[in-house]
């Protein structure tokens, strides 16, 4: 099998996470900045060899699309066309922020590290992903 990567798509920047090749565990991968997201995606397939993207679908508390789905939809239609055997799928990603931030407390990280938004996208990214797995 191979790997699935999670994405918490964001204006300014994208939380990513990823499953073992038996897609049975996420882990948190990395917080980068929007616009180099292409590339990372690009440059990962050819070295993990992905079967398919789940990203986080931004909705409004009575289903609505966020504006930023725009942005979200161009970017897995560009994944579709640049890699034709990555499958992508949508999962709604309401709460996830607060879930993340709750799972950082939990786990005993300092003050000053939970406000670190970085490290809030990358754990929202495992939550969506945990989320499409059913194990959230």
């Amino acid at each position: 099998m191979s790997r699935i990567l999670g994405i918490d798509y964001g204006i300014k920047r994208c939380g990513l996470a990823v499953t073992d090749p038996m897609q049975l565990i996420v882990s948190g991968l990395d917080t980068i900045f929007t616009n180099d997201l292409k590339d990372f995606v690009l440059a990962y397939n050819t070295t993990e060899n992905l079967h398919k993207i789940v990203l986080g679908k931004p909705v409004h508390k009575d289903g609505t699309d966020t504006f930023l789905m725009l942005e979200i939809e161009k970017f897995s239609e560009w994944v579709l066309q640049m890699l034709p055997n990555v499958q992508i799928d949508f999962v709604d990603e309401r709460n996830t922020s607060v879930a993340a931030k709750a799972a950082i407390l939990e786990s005993g990280v300092k003050k000053k590290d939970r406000r670190n938004k970085a490290l809030v996208d990358k754990v929202s990214a495992v939550i969506i992903l945990q989320r499409y797995l059913g194990h959230y």
